[in-house]
């Protein structure tokens, strides 16, 4: 099974990190909670409803401030954009659909950090191993979209 992020309320999450508690870091990780992978502008639009005007930059200082505090994770799928997580310090995966770039945990393949054992560390001490598996979601495979140069 899969472990959950952290459920306990933002406000003490940011506190315990060092961090004042403001609306939008509250809404970032409330959103975050309850729709893990969005990209930043699915973010910042979210945060945008639920507490109204908020800058772009302000909504990236937030995200990058939550992720040097280590309570999310940004994750950069090939061709798509950067995408933030709650579920952070244990090393998993990710699957994405080539479709439509939906993107699901996975756990680690072993359980041990880094999970994999690469031929050669060249004197790297390892403790992650970032993998992503490519694929078609379920979604996708029962209503496939469209070929290219079709209408």
């Amino acid at each position: 099974m899969l472990p959950r992020p952290d459920r306990r309320p933002p406000e003490v999450l940011l506190r315990e990190a060092g961090l004042r508690v403001t609306a939008v870091r509250v809404a970032v990780l409330q959103e975050l909670a309850a729709h893990p992978h969005l990209p930043a502008e699915a973010v910042i639009t979210s945060v945008r409803e639920r507490i109204g005007h908020v800058s772009r930059q302000g909504a990236y200082d937030a995200l990058r401030g939550l992720e040097d505090a280590c309570l999310l994770r940004r994750i950069e799928p090939a061709g798509s954009p950067a995408r933030y997580e709650l579920r952070v310090g244990d090393n998993h995966h990710h699957v994405v659909c080539r479709h439509c770039g939906t993107v699901s945990d996975v756990d680690c393949a072993v359980g041990l950090r880094p999970c994999l054992q690469p031929s050669e560390t060249h004197g790297f001490a390892l403790d992650e191993a970032e993998v992503t598996f490519w694929g078609i979601c379920p979604a996708c495979q029962a209503n496939p979209p469209p070929s290219k140069g079709t209408q």
